[in-house]
């Protein structure tokens, strides 16, 4: 108990603050969620919710939804953990199957707050660079390097964050055969790519797939997540959860979504995919390469991205700027939705391009 303590003050000392540059602008492409609302049935829930949903506590391990979400993806109740969004179940899933200076490895680039949640557990992070990709194609994580760090817990996004990028299913494969220890398998965004790893926890105690409530269901501000995985594994990730991680309000709206809504949901994800691709030929006609994308949002890569971004901010506009990603470079990630909305983008994007870089696009620079 000393050392856990110990090691996790120090490494809690030098735990960055996470902040996504979310200030209050117009139009915010920044976070990826469901820019088309939420589901109706959902919205509904929360419109007749009694008083007593908020002056009782929440169940305590969130049953009644850990049913729903089983049956939705075709597993036994026992296989299904939830949390206060995906982040809480990583979270949990790090503290419940790693001790104090384990490492956890992750491609980069990928999502940021999985070294914060190492640091925070007192466990060492290593991050590997993705291999580069030739033009066109989608980048992929660097499993040999990756597998030759005998990490504890190995981590995998994908459809990736924030490259958009989806891992090929043979890497996936390779990672959960022959990783050292628990293999985490992030799908916050895997409606939108139409395909899952998700069977893979019914062959192995060591996959953890993870899910979320707040992409494609448009929960982003009630903190759904939950993960799939064997019943041992998911004992172990609830034990370190803790009770009463989900609000009565979240739980019975979830639930709500699920069972009711479902087919609302998937309907606006094809409508996201359309766009998406929509979005990436137009920012195409204006001289700009988006990389291909199998989630709710394009990276675009672009020099001086942080003051592209800034100079979209002052025009009411507001991505998500990524400065020297591996292989990449300078990328700004934009979320889709209505195209109304990408409309305001596309006659935002040349201008803010043009105040800090002299041209309307990267192609007018060569």
């Amino acid at each position: 108990m000393s050392d856990r303590r110990t090691l996790g003050r120090a490494a809690y000392a030098t735990v960055p603050l996470y902040d996504p540059k979310r200030a209050p602008v117009d139009l915010d492409l920044t976070d990826n969620t469901n820019l088309w609302g939420m589901p109706p049935a959902a919205e509904r829930t929360l419109r007749t919710a009694a008083v007593s949903t908020l002056t009782r506590y929440p169940t305590l391990y969130a049953a009644e939804l850990k049913a729903a979400l089983a049956a939705l993806a075709g597993v036994d109740a026992e296989m299904i953990v939830t949390g206060c969004g995906s982040d809480d179940v990583l979270d949990s899933a790090m503290r419940a199957f790693a001790e104090p200076g384990d490492w956890v490895v992750s491609p980069e680039p990928s999502f940021a707050m999985i070294p914060i949640f190492a640091q925070m557990n007192a466990l060492r992070y290593v991050g590997i660079p993705e291999c580069a990709a030739a033009p066109g194609a989608m980048p992929q994580p660097d499993v040999e390097a990756m597998l030759a760090t005998r990490a504890q817990i190995t981590y995998l996004c994908s459809p990736n964050n924030p490259t958009g990028a989806l891992t090929e299913r043979a890497r996936i494969d390779q990672v959960v055969a022959e990783a050292n220890g628990l293999v985490i398998i992030d799908e916050a965004y895997a409606e939108f790519a139409g395909v899952s790893s998700m069977e893979l926890v019914t062959t192995s105690e060591r996959v953890c797939v993870v899910r979320t409530l707040s992409k494609a269901y448009g929960l982003a501000g009630l903190r759904v997540g939950y993960a799939i995985g064997q019943p041992s594994l998911v004992r172990e990730i609830e034990k370190s959860r803790g009770p009463y991680k989900l609000t009565s309000i979240a739980e019975r709206v979830a639930h709500a979504a699920v069972t009711e809504d479902h087919g609302w949901v998937m309907a606006h994800v094809q409508e996201a995919v359309a766009v998406r691709e929509q979005l990436a030929a137009a920012l195409r006609a204006l001289g700009f390469d988006p990389m291909p994308s199998a989630a709710n949002f394009l990276c675009v890569p672009m020099p001086n991205v942080v003051a592209v971004g800034q100079a979209l901010r002052e025009r009411g506009v507001a991505a998500r700027p990524f400065p020297g990603l591996p292989h990449i470079g300078d990328a700004l990630r934009v979320s889709v939705g209505p195209w109304p909305l990408m409309t305001r983008f596309l006659e935002a994007l040349p201008e803010a391009y043009r105040a800090v870089n002299g041209a309307a696009s990267p192609e007018s620079l060569t």
